[in-house]
């Protein structure tokens, strides 16, 4: 039998693995007989050379098959999932699972932590006092058949392989392989019992997924192989070069979410939320065309149906609702420093990257796999794009722990935001949609 430092030389010299040394390799590492840090190689390797179409279908089914795939047929209606490869403030999951389960439609969720330097939906859900993301399966499907929709991380019982290779990429640079991302994704969401699937695929700064040539690789490999599947899959290319919102920080973020309930969101947040839950409700079955949908999930906001459905999620999971009337219960940081302008014009650009990073640094995320973020850290975007500043006029409001934290920090914020003699011509959120 070939051994495991074979394989990884293959594959490191640019080789194919069979499915069958794929499953071994996820079967061996799950048993224990794989080390870390041969798995850490192996995912170099892969990052490095990538992988064929079969190998990551093979990929995606060993993870899956780590693990139990969950029933939802005793539940009516079509189940349908959404997934975001990630980006700076990127709160979208918090408030459209509530919009589309009030609109009819079963969600099933299975979310992550934060990966580099975007956040993650289960440290801003735990953001909110009492509310537990570690539901296990059975509760799971129990509250999807209640509620209409629960959010959870993955369970020992959900593809436990890639919960385990989630954490290695996030601490060995491998996070930004279309093959790994591709198979970490689908072995998740197949996982759920899901009938279909929306995946909203980032590109620019403050994404993964830098260059759109990329990000259009991802979406199309991620439909094909959701597609091959059985599922129905539908990937929107969203624009990520600043902040989604305005912004970033796991409580400051769940308080932007519910504004979306309450229609005072920003307009870029509520246009990606409204759009992915279009594409959602049409999957599902409850409307015909895209100004059908539209109308279904503007109503559900408007009447506050889906406030109460987040209300009752947040209850069922063990949470305070109260956060949802009262969101200045979430955890707030002791201190605020203002950032400003050094000069004056209109703000052209906000490297979302830099921004997430910061974000990072002052504790709203990981550095290492086992470290604790901190809910009410994080910052507040003053000056969003195509505003006109002058000198002196704040940028971005720093929220943290003390002032000292603060002093570190500001510096590499206001770099973050480029000044322009002209405001800059409007782009658009939604890029390009892909279906198979």
């Amino acid at each position: 039998m070939t051994s495991i430092v074979e394989l990884i030389a293959r594959k490191r010299d640019g080789g194919e693995l069979t499915a069958e040394e794929i499953h071994r390799v996820i079967r061996e590492f799950g048993a224990g007989q794989m080390a870390d840090y041969q798995m850490s190689a192996l995912l170099m390797a892969v990052f490095l050379k990538g992988m064929t179409d079969a190998e990551t279908v093979a990929l995606t089914e060993a993870m899956l098959r780590s693990g139990r795939v969950i029933d939802l047929g005793h539940i009516p209606g079509i189940k349908v999932d959404k997934h975001s490869t990630g980006g700076v403030g990127d709160k979208v999951s918090l408030s459209l699972v509530p919009i589309v389960a009030a609109c009819g439609v079963p969600v099933p969720m299975v979310s992550g932590r934060g990966l580099g330097h975007t956040g993650g939906t289960l440290d801003k859900l735990e953001a909110i006092p009492g509310f537990r993301v570690d539901l296990d399966v059975d509760k799971f499907a129990r509250i999807i058949g209640e509620i209409g929709g629960c959010m959870i991380g993955q369970t020992a019982e959900i593809a436990p392989a890639d919960k385990r290779i989630y954490a290695l990429r996030d601490v060995t640079a491998t996070v930004e392989s279309v093959s790994l991302i591709t198979a970490s994704i689908l072995s998740k969401k197949l996982a759920e019992g899901i009938d279909a699937l929306v995946l909203d695929v980032k590109v620019g700064r403050g994404a993964f997924m830098k260059d759109l040539e990329r990000a259009r690789t991802l979406a199309t490999a991620l439909v094909r192989v959701g597609t091959r599947a059985g599922k129905r899959v539908v990937a929107l290319l969203t624009r990520m070069e600043e902040p989604l919102g305005r912004t970033v920080g796991n409580a400051l973020e769940t308080r932007e979410a519910i504004d979306v309930l309450y229609e005072r969101a920003p307009a870029d947040l509520v246009e990606c939320t409204e759009a992915l839950a279009v594409e959602m409700v049409r999957l599902g079955g409850r409307a015909a065309t895209q100004q059908e949908a539209l109308d279904k999930v503007r109503e559900v906001i408007r009447n506050r149906s889906a406030a109460r459905k987040m209300e009752a999620l947040i209850l069922a999971h063990g949470g305070d609702p109260s956060v949802v009337e009262h969101p200045e219960r979430l955890p707030q940081a002791p201190e605020i420093m203002t950032v400003t302008a050094s000069s004056d014009g209109w703000i052209g650009a906000i490297d979302g990257l830099e921004i997430g990073l910061s974000a990072v640094a002052m504790g709203a995320g990981r550095t290492r796999a086992d470290q604790a973020v901190d809910p009410a850290v994080g910052i507040v975007v003053r000056a969003p794009l195509g505003a006109r500043v002058e000198p002196g006029a704040p940028l971005a409001d720093l929220h943290v722990r003390t002032r000292e934290q603060a002093e570190l920090i500001q510096a590499r914020v206001r770099a973050a935001f480029r000044i322009d003699p002209q405001a800059p011509a409007p782009k658009p959120l939604v890029i390009e949609r892909i279906e198979s």
